[in-house]
């Protein structure tokens, strides 16, 4: 009644507006409590790499970027495998936190086999960018779960433990080479893929 008084018009158009924000996703509209803007989803192309900074922003956010751990290493046995790697490759390990303005946005846990890598901090700025701008990939296999938070992932994310998590995981390839393996986590809630395609032609 507020909203037909304010713009002047009857209240079948308003309740036909809102209903359209409510498919849209951008509304949520609960019985004998009213209607509420909705959090925003960050949207992600399954086929594509992108910046997650550029993902924050798509959103309106600020983005703010935090290094949690930086280590060189060994590779483990997983890694050696899921990178191909020898017995006793040196690899650089990188955990590290994406906010959406004071929110956790995503979790990153990255391998890096590369030399290169090596000499850079990152500190300041999260490696995705540094080896998308570097790193003439040729290609990528994404692996997509749904995973429960455990207790260490509850308090990087800030949600409760048991929370449903989106898991991208994903390993890159340059001339044959495995260059990285990272695995992004995101709250369920706030996080979705998308994937647009079409039929074969035979």
């Amino acid at each position: 009644m507020e909203l037909a008084a304010q713009y002047d018009c009857s209240r079948m158009t308003v309740n036909k507006a809102l209903s359209q924000l409510a498919k849209s996703g951008l509304i949520e509209r609960r019985k004998r409590s009213g209607s509420f803007v909705t959090q925003p989803h960050a949207q992600s192309a399954v086929l594509e790499i992108r910046d997650i900074k550029a993902e924050v922003q798509s959103l309106g956010l600020a983005y703010d970027y935090e290094l949690l751990k930086r280590e060189q290493r060994r590779a483990d046995g997983e890694e050696r495998e899921r990178l191909e790697l020898k017995a006793g490759s040196i690899v650089l390990a990188l955990q590290c936190r994406h906010f959406a303005g004071h929110t956790p946005f995503s979790y990153e846990e990255r391998v890096i086999n590369l030399a290169e890598a090596a000499t850079q901090a990152f500190d300041k700025s999260a490696p995705g960018p540094w080896l998308l701008e570097r790193v003439p990939w040729s290609a990528a296999e994404h692996r997509i779960r749904a995973v429960g938070a455990d207790a260490h992932m509850a308090g990087v994310l800030e949600i409760p433990e048991g929370a449903a998590c989106l898991r991208v995981e994903r390993r890159t390839r340059m001339n044959g080479v495995y260059v990285t393996l990272v695995q992004l986590t995101y709250p369920g809630q706030a996080f979705e893929l998308v994937a647009n395609f079409a039929p074969t032609q035979s």
